[in-house]
């Protein structure tokens, strides 16, 4: 097929080098535009544009896609069909009826539950034994469109962000061309999406990253392995930022953010979490035993 294809992250790079290998024609990719980053600030493409860009393929990177220009930019190109991953940009009822057979989105949660922004880590957040991914056919509200496809995933108990972000990219990578082939078939069968179960996975802030010792030690351990690598969880020590990159939950109880034992066993609200490995403000990753022989913390200090 004839396809535009529009993501920003690495999520997308995998769906990108998938519909590729299957012999799809990419006539223009679409992905948010360079940004500021790392110590310099230098303007960095994102991870979708990198890609693009080394395979050859046209990229645009515009601000918005709600003006009559690109609009019919995006028009002109024709295509089968338009397939979006983790884009970033709303599309307005113009871009979603340009393509022959509309926009078609790979989304990482089965649908209704975690529309929005950020469903790998909200599903974690929220305890949730099974994830997946939704292919959509795409329309003016938030990832309320017809299913077209859809596959779950059973989530174990110690499941991460990361290792969830790559098996739902993987599994989103093979669903896209199988929906694909079944568009080209006339075998691909949508469903109303039902509003039941409806929830709302909302974007990731940095203010999402601080430990609440009054929170039950479950839910904070899940925020360690839903949070991780970002916005990332830390705690304040004497000043200091320590982030916690792996945690468990350990035994005892006391006055939230009282640490109980010389292996830094922190009480929550409910229950008492243990951080594994750490990192100090400017330091290599650690493991907290290695921390806590530099710098011991007493039992019985009260963290914020």
């Amino acid at each position: 097929m004839k396809l535009v294809f529009m993501g920003t992250p690495d999520f997308a790079v995998a769906i990108l080098d998938s519909l590729l290998s299957a012999g799809h024609e990419i006539v223009a990719v679409y992905s948010q535009p360079p940004r500021p980053a790392g110590r310099g600030h230098k303007e960095q493409l994102s991870p979708v544009h990198a890609f693009a860009a080394q395979r050859g393929l046209p990229v645009r990177t515009p601000l918005t896609l709600r003006s009559p220009e690109e609009q019919a930019a995006f028009a002109a190109l024709k295509a089968d069909a338009a397939i979006v991953a983790a884009y970033g940009l709303i599309l307005p009822q113009a871009v979603l009826d340009a393509p022959r057979h509309g926009c078609l989105n790979v989304h990482a949660s089965l649908l209704p539950r975690w529309r929005g922004a950020a469903p790998i880590q909200r599903a974690i957040l929220a305890g949730d034994t099974e994830s997946g991914v939704t292919i959509m056919q795409m329309e003016a509200g938030l990832d309320t469109g017809p299913i077209l496809l859809l596959r779950s995933l059973p989530l174990p108990p110690d499941v991460t962000a990361p290792w969830l972000h790559d098996r739902l990219a993987e599994q989103g990578a093979k669903m896209i061309v199988e929906a694909l082939e079944k568009l080209s078939d006339g075998t691909l069968i949508a469903q109303t999406q039902p509003d039941e179960g409806a929830v709302y996975a909302a974007k990731l802030t940095r203010d999402e990253a601080r430990i609440d010792w009054r929170l039950p030690a479950r839910q904070i351990e899940r925020q360690v392995r839903a949070l991780n690598p970002w916005p990332g969880v830390w705690f304040d020590l004497g000043g200091e930022r320590v982030k916690v990159l792996t945690a468990t939950i350990a035994t005892g109880q006391g006055q939230p953010g009282t640490v109980l034992d010389d292996g830094l066993a922190i009480a929550c609200g409910e229950g008492s979490l243990r951080p594994v490995k750490v990192q100090r403000a400017g330091k290599a990753p650690m493991e907290a035993t290695e921390m806590l022989r530099g710098h011991p913390v007493a039992v019985g200090t009260v963290l914020d």
